[in-house]
């Protein structure tokens, strides 16, 4: 009787179990405990139906697309891990409120049931049918999609699935918003409008300076030089996050807790290292901000003891930091005193650098004091208003048809003379 060879180790095997059905078994990797990763398939059908399992699963293998061992993830119990574990610790907080928002209200009740290696495009196709169908709009879902297009990366290069499906599911086409800056009238309506307010030079730092908000509401005294004309942009205002101090007795979101605690701080370093950086200030913006810190350190004296030493400019009647809720409020109710058009805050900073390019400022420039970190942001921003048309046009008038007629004053015969 001829001895059957050895196989060698960690090869595939084959075989017909007493069971009545057909076995196989791959070696396709390492366990945790260093252990050979030894995966099953079986069939009733017949030796071919098996011959093919392991030869799908050895390709798995060779491709390095086999999924981890232990029980299969679901989409809810990955994107809470992610979310929580991976995420939170490594990205910027609003960045991960963000996340935490998509994934919490979106992701996980309208996919978190499906398995996670099992979820397909289609299943995205419709959920964020389904979403806008519910009345989210498209940018809402939009922000679903990134979101569960970046947790399932990381789920990627981990091994528990064998692709991105959010990368070759569609998300909603946005539709950009036109954005109409305010002209040079509205303006000027508005800063006469923000004399009568706390915080008027507040208004005036946005316009001019194109500042996001979370950088102005972030800037301190120690980041302006007042006699050189120059401000530093280094931070921006981090919306309050709040735990209860109560224990979570009052039934109120731990915003409204009378005990509440913060759980975040004032400020965070800017969003990119291009939003550091160095702006001059024009000399009637300076002598604002003078005539601001005199009137805060009035408030100051007022307040006594209530008055809390932060540093920052732009304050509440007792030092702390403005919220941003509350500015975007006073931003609105400006536009109704001034009786100019409604508008974003943010169409503040279109309106500067609209304004630079008004001036004729050089690209590079504007992108210094903007913060871009790219040109192509200078489309987003800067707009070829009507009134830059009108002169545009004043202009190609005036240099056609003076040339013409410099031409028929000279008469008929000097200009045969010319040809």
């Amino acid at each position: 009787m001829t001895k059957r060879a050895k196989r060698p180790d960690g090869a595939s095997t084959i075989y017909f179990g007493k069971d009545g059905y057909w076995h196989g078994r791959v070696t396709v990797g390492v366990c945790d405990d260093g252990k050979p990763d030894r995966r099953h398939v079986m069939s009733k059908v017949s030796e071919a139906e098996v011959i093919k399992k392991v030869r799908a699963l050895e390709k798995q293998r060779d491709e390095g697309k086999v999924r981890k061992p232990g029980r299969p993830w679901t989409v809810k119990a990955w994107l809470l891990h992610w979310v929580e574990e991976i995420a939170k610790p490594s990205v910027r907080e609003n960045t991960y409120a963000g996340y935490e928002v998509a994934v919490r209200v979106h992701l996980i009740p309208g996919l978190g049931a499906h398995r996670l290696d099992k979820l397909e495009p289609e299943h995205l196709d419709r959920f964020y049918v389904k979403m806008q169908a519910n009345g989210s709009k498209p940018a809402t879902a939009h922000q679903a999609h990134r979101t569960i297009r970046t947790a399932l990366n990381h789920a990627l290069r981990r091994g528990h699935v064998n692709r991105n499906v959010a990368s070759l599911a569609v998300p909603p086409r946005i539709e950009e918003e036109e954005v109409e800056p305010y002209d040079i009238e509205e303006v000027q309506r508005l800063l006469v409008e923000a004399v009568k307010l706390r915080n008027s030079a507040r208004w005036s730092v946005a316009l001019a300076l194109g500042l996001r908000q979370g950088e102005a509401l972030g800037l301190r005294w120690a980041d302006l030089d007042l006699e050189t004309g120059v401000l530093r942009v280094r931070k921006n205002r981090l919306r309050p996050k709040y735990l209860h101090g109560c224990g979570g007795d009052c039934d109120r979101k731990p915003g409204y807790c009378k005990q509440r605690i913060r759980k975040n701080e004032d400020t965070a370093n800017t969003k990119s290292r291009a939003g550091r950086r160095v702006i001059g200030v024009p000399g009637e913006l300076v002598r604002l901000l003078e005539l601001h810190k005199k009137e805060q350190e009035r408030e100051r004296l007022l307040a006594a003891q209530e008055w809390r030493q932060t540093g920052f400019v732009f304050t509440s009647p007792v030092g702390e930091p403005l919220v941003p809720s509350t500015d975007y409020d006073a931003w609105k109710q400006l536009l109704v005193d001034a009786k100019v058009r409604d508008g974003r805050l943010h169409d503040a900073r279109h309106t500067a650098a609209t304004v630079l390019l008004i001036l004729g400022v050089s690209e590079r420039v504007v992108m210094q004091i903007m913060g871009w970190s790219s040109t192509a942001m200078a489309a987003r921003y800067q707009h070829v208003t009507s009134g830059i048309l009108s002169d545009v046009a004043k202009r190609v008038g005036g240099l056609i048809w003076e040339v013409a007629k410099d031409s028929d004053a000279d008469g008929p015969e000097e200009a045969a003379k010319s040809r």
